[in-house]
């Protein structure tokens, strides 16, 4: 995360403070919500995109299909706009690090660690699929693992709903991560909630070995190992990977998609039997994963982790393996046939019997996440979820179409109303520098701020203890209730620069210096000052401006009165010579008088100076006066 130099505000809203990650289609950048006081994630289009109607239209479909989508496994999004021709989704700040950033230091994960990441994958994705989504790109860069050790899914930039029939790649291309991709992806063909399951299968297999199953020194290369190479089993890389851990991959990654979990649930109901010591359903499958068709080791090449558009993959099988499989193939088919047969009439007895509508159930007052697992338990879709202002709690559930009690069918889309709390309430931000921190809060807590207080251990300018020195936002600035303001005072013990009390009497400085929590010692100086009045304050000990702390005793030296200076001599000097002479020493051109005639005997003696009064070597005081006279 590097800091950047131009803090630029988004909608008048969003403030950009640090650059977290370059992505192949936007730049994320975390950022402060000045409205709501909070830091967030905010994720800018590259302006070379925005021109673009197909970036934009995908850019845009990225914060309606995650912002439909509230899980906690699941980053969520809070707004999406537009500030000029600039584009932007704001999201929820996850602090922690990325998988992709803990496989670059860590290599690969202990099988348990890597099953239990997985498994909350798979659960984000099993949310997502059921709400009609499918991501299209996971890849351990959209995974993110907060600091409490939470899995977090983002990035739905090329999430697409499955009903939808618009595809936004170029023809003849598809969008993904090749290393990632599905075989039915890396071929062009319609995809479902099957397909992110193989790619979740690439990464639990990265995980266990510390590589993907294929590598290619280009994205298509790559692809077309998905769709005609068998997958090596990871225990060709590793020794450490257990058996049950290897079937669960194995199937995850079985190249057609009926052959694959079902679902992201299953995947990952699998993956907590084996964390907890079960059986699991992957073992028990009569599947020739590790055979003479897995592929031999290839030359290892970094895999690309950007999201790019990858030319299709021809799709075809060898013939050989089809010959091989041919026979296998009729006899599976046959058996998967009659068990289907014998599902489908046990399903209907069930069906027949069960009631075709239900009521909806009364989420209303609950926490979204409680109510929206409520609903998916009760197989409806959660539908759009919109944040408004509200009396009720952040994330309360406050309406809900359709309403509760209708009569509904399994599958229904219910769309949610959720509290973002009251709106906030405007507030002057008074100025509370130079006060007691008790009085600041006070003053600010009953305005409904919330204070923030930072101590320091020096200070630029003078400042006592629990004395607010500084505030942000400053004085006069408009916030709104809650808003945080950060109040900065000195630490006890902390140094600040010793003030100025020269001027003042002893009594008025002994009072200035008390409020800085400084005493004055018993022993006063005085010396002479020409500057500051009889009995005034003229400096102390230590010096005005020389750092000190609470409880330092100072020194005062007051003036005793103006200081005595030599009487220069100007005789024979004219006045304007005179005056300056005088001015230089201290001193002032006093009566100016007429010589006798008979002290201006010597020629050329006109206009100077023939005495003076006090005379040249008396000492005087400053600023007084010196008569002068002068030849006429």
């Amino acid at each position: 995360m590097e800091a950047v130099t131009e803090q630029r505000v988004y909608s008048n809203r969003y403030q950009v403070t640090h650059l977290i990650a370059r992505g192949g289609m936007a730049l994320v950048y975390r950022a402060q919500d000045l409205l709501l006081n909070r830091a967030v994630a905010l994720k800018i289009l590259y302006p070379e995109l925005s021109v673009d109607a197909s970036f934009v239209e995908r850019f845009r479909r990225e914060a309606q299909a995650a912002a439909n989508l509230s899980h906690p496994n699941i980053v969520p999004v809070f707004d999406w706009g537009q500030d000029a021709d600039t584009y932007f989704i704001v999201m929820e700040l996850v602090e922690g690090t990325s998988l992709a950033e803990m496989l670059r230091r860590t290599h690969q994960l202990s099988p348990s660690r890597a099953a239990q990441i997985t498994a909350q994958v798979a659960a984000a994705l099993g949310y997502a699929h059921r709400a009609g989504v499918v991501h299209r790109d996971v890849k351990p860069g959209n995974v993110l693992i907060t600091p409490d050790g939470q899995v977090k899914v983002t990035d739905f930039g090329i999430a697409q709903a499955v009903s939808s029939e618009d595809h936004l790649a170029e023809a003849g291309s598809v969008m993904g991560t090749a290393t990632y991709f599905s075989p039915e992806q890396a071929e062009g063909a319609a995809v479902d909630g099957r397909s992110d399951v193989y790619s979740l299968g690439v990464v639990l297999y990265e995980l266990l070995v510390g590589r993907p199953p294929f590598v290619g020194d280009t994205p298509v290369a790559v692809s077309s190992q998905h769709v005609h190479s068998p997958v090596p089993p990871p225990s060709e890389f590793s020794t450490t990977v257990p058996s049950d851990l290897e079937a669960i991959v194995m199937v995850a990654l079985a190249k057609s998609p009926a052959e694959r979990y079902q679902s992201a649930d299953e995947l990952r109901a699998d993956l907590v039997r084996f964390t907890d010591g079960q059986p699991v359903h992957a073992a028990a499958r009569d599947g020739a994963y590790f055979g003479p068709d897995v592929t031999r080791s290839v030359s290892t090449v970094a895999p690309a982790e950007r999201t790019q558009a990858v030319p299709v993959t021809p799709s075809g099988r060898p013939r050989r393996q089809r010959e091989a499989r041919s026979g296998v193939a009729g006899l599976v088919i046959t058996i998967i046939v009659l068990i289907l047969l014998a599902a489908g009439g046990f399903a209907y007895l069930r069906l027949s019997a069960a009631p075709t509508t239900f009521g909806v159930p009364n989420v209303v007052g609950q926490d979204v996440t409680t109510a929206s697992a409520t609903l998916i338990a009760d197989n409806l879709i959660v539908g759009t979820t919109t944040m408004v202002h509200a009396p009720q709690a952040n994330g309360t559930v406050i309406s809900i179409v359709p309403k509760a009690g209708k009569m509904v069918k399994k599958g229904t889309i219910i769309t949610l109303t959720v509290s973002e709390g009251p709106a906030p309430v405007a507030v002057t931000v008074p100025d509370e520098t130079g006060k007691q921190l008790s009085v600041a809060l006070g003053v600010l807590q009953q305005l409904g701020l919330t204070v923030k207080v930072t101590q320091v251990q020096s200070a630029p300018t003078a400042g006592a203890p629990n004395t607010v020195l500084t505030q942000v936002p400053v004085g006069g600035t408009t916030s709104h209730k809650g808003a945080t303001v950060t109040l900065t005072v000195l630490a006890s013990g902390a140094t600040f620069p010793l003030p100025s009390v020269q001027g003042q009497t002893a009594v008025q400085a002994a009072s200035s210096l008390g409020q800085y929590g400084l005493t004055v010692s018993g022993t006063t100086a005085s010396a002479c000052s020409n500057s500051v009045a009889t009995g005034a304050v003229l400096r102390t000990v230590p010096a005005a401006g020389q750092m000190v702390s609470a409880g330092s005793s100072i020194e005062l030296v007051t003036s005793s009165g103006v200081c005595q200076v030599v009487v220069p001599n100007v005789i024979g000097k004219t006045v304007p010579e005179a005056s300056s002479t005088l001015s230089s020493q201290g001193l002032v051109l006093g009566q100016i008088s007429d010589a006798l005639p008979t002290d201006c005997l010597t020629p050329g003696t006109s206009g100077e100076i023939t005495s003076q009064n006090p005379g040249p070597g008396i000492s005087a005081p400053f600023n007084s006066t010196v008569d002068v006279t002068v030849c006429p």
